[in-house]
């Protein structure tokens, strides 16, 4: 099953939320399973799995302890196998994601390193410390607090860039490098169609030294080795495959190195996934802050990536929401007032661009931001972590948590939601309550009802993904950018032999006049969120709220 996949979608499933069929309260494979057939019905060509190995799920299974077995709580490999070959009869590939900067502290390779086996022990990051007690750099992890954990036994600290239990892998050892080879074509033979690469640029370390901002990115950050690393990995494995898809997740990455990263001929990754379009509502690069989106930035840095990597012939991967992300709809749309027509028209701003699109489970429903209330109904590490930090930090536990409502990872977490029954379908009624609390809207917002609307947010979403595949000018095409200072419009053109594209979306939720904009008479207008058409004439359109349209000549 060879897709070409820039015409193609990818439907990423955090199984944990997705549906559980064992009535354990926890999302398994068999779940997935039992619903390739909405996931054909959307129209989508490969399914991105998060990781279901057998870890501690200290960090939601990007801990993994072995990278061979499926940790029990999902299920079997014989459910992996069987998951395999029925999405390939749907002709639906599947992508792994694949966690190579670090492994769980229980993984056999750490504790052979721990037993003092100096073979293993060179597969992780020991540095003395600086005396007293002070370790070999100030570098922070990424869930807070220093990277460097005390081994009183060695006299030595183990870097960990996550949490303490996720220690960082040595890739200038060999070694360690022919292991990650050995485990993806093991999982190539079993038919996986696809990698994800989990913080992939983060495994090339430049040196160890304190850095005066306080954080050390820049030591860490697509390092000297990286490009090395990844082309050995492509040449090895799945570079022998033409039908393999590859991403790569980049962290605080440069477009210099994605050039490299996802050219065409650089033999490295298919694409990346890059976030500084999602920092639009951070402040600097400060995630638990409180401060508007910020719409001026996020079209100048869609518009930069779009345009710089096309002229290098390297490839995006696009996307609004994954599983450390907050809801789209909720983050730069209105889940009140106008929460259909938003919602569509995050879905056509994407899913035009050029770039591989990414949908995350329940986004094509418009699944919202959690509903919580108080601070022990939220289960992620990091916004558990910072809800402290911020209460250290001179803020009232009342406004930490208005923080960690907005930012939390968990409000891309709470169950799928299937129906308005109890737990939204995603687990029986008489099940274990699920592992995180289902959203309260799941009685408004779920599958069922959408599946029967003609003019869903589903029905919508099915018919972008279709177009994509329809028409080679979002396939193939070359890139515009439209009224790129404008305050309210998020517009494009598409062009690709002969055959022309234009997008318009109104990102905000009142009326506005676009002046300037481009004539579209003689052009079919191929969709749009709202019946009727966009009023156009003379340069002059008249967008409703969150209105968006694309037409085609």
């Amino acid at each position: 099953m060879n897709k070409d996949f820039r015409k193609s979608t990818v439907y990423q499933i955090y199984p944990k939320s997705f549906c559980d069929t064992n009535k354990d309260g926890l999302g398994d494979l068999r779940g997935v399973i039992q619903k390739l057939d909405y996931i054909k019905e959307l129209g989508v060509d490969y399914i991105w799995l998060t990781p279901f190995f057998v870890s501690p799920q200290n960090d939601n299974g990007y801990d993994v302890e072995d990278y061979y077995n499926i940790d029990p709580r999902y299920g079997t490999m014989e459910d992996v196998e069987e998951l395999i070959a029925e999405g390939e009869k749907r002709g639906i590939g599947f992508m792994f994601d694949m966690v190579f900067n670090h492994v769980s502290t229980r993984h056999e390779w750490f504790r052979k390193a721990m037993e003092g086996n100096p073979y293993y022990k060179d597969f992780f990051i020991f540095r003395k410390g600086k005396g007293g007690g002070v370790p070999p750099t100030n570098w922070e992890s990424k869930f807070g607090g220093n990277a460097w954990e005390y081994v009183e036994k060695f006299d030595e600290y183990y870097l960990h860039l996550f949490d303490v239990t996720q220690a960082d892998l040595n890739w200038e050892n060999e070694n360690l490098r022919k292991e990650i080879q050995k485990i993806l074509k093991f999982w190539m033979e079993k038919g996986v169609r696809g990698f994800r690469f989990d913080v992939i640029n983060l495994i090339s370390k430049a040196c160890y030294e304190d850095d005066e901002t306080g954080d050390g990115r820049k030591y860490y950050t697509d390092g000297p080795k990286i490009h090395q690393y990844l082309k050995e990995m492509h040449d090895a494995t799945f570079g022998t495959d033409p039908g393999i898809v590859t991403v790569g997740e980049m962290s605080s990455t440069t477009m210099e190195n994605c050039f490299q990263y996802a050219g065409r001929d650089t033999g490295e990754l298919s694409m990346v996934f890059s976030f500084h379009h999602l920092k639009v509502d951070f402040m600097g690069n400060e995630k638990w802050v409180l401060v508007p989106a910020d719409f001026q930035k996020l079209k100048n840095i869609i518009f930069d990536w779009q345009t710089k990597m096309a002229e290098h012939n390297a490839w995006n991967a696009v996307f609004w929401c994954n599983h450390d992300q907050p809801r789209v709809v909720s983050r730069f749309g209105d889940e009140e007032k106008c929460w259909k027509e938003s919602a569509k028209m995050l879905g056509t701003i994407i899913h035009c661009l050029r770039g591989t699109p990414y949908v995350y489970q329940g986004e094509e429903i418009g699944m919202t931001n959690t509903d919580f209330t108080d601070i022990s109904q939220f289960r992620d590490v990091e916004s558990l972590n910072h809800y402290q930090i911020l209460q250290d930090k001179g803020l009232s536990a009342s406004d930490a948590l208005r923080i960690i409502q907005a930012h939390s990872r968990d409000n891309g977490r709470t169950p799928m939601q299937w129906d308005d029954s109890k737990y939204a379908g995603f687990a029986a009624e008489d099940s274990a309550e699920p592992w995180i609390a289902v959203n309260g809207n799941h009685t408004k917002i779920n599958a069922a009802d959408q599946l029967k609307d003609e003019d869903s947010i589903f029905r919508y979403y099915q018919k972008l993904i279709a177009m994509r595949k329809e028409m080679d000018v979002i396939a193939y095409g070359d890139i515009e950018p439209l009224a790129p200072k404008d305050p309210c419009v998020f517009a494009y053109r598409r062009t690709y032999e002969g055959h022309e594209l234009i997008v318009a979306a109104n990102f905000y939720g009142r009326e506005y006049t676009w002046k300037g904009a481009p004539d579209v008479d003689g052009y079919d207008r191929v969709i749009g969120n709202y019946k009727d058409a966009v009023s156009a004439e003379h340069g002059v359109m008249h967008l409703r709220p969150y209105e968006a349209a694309v037409w085609y000549k």
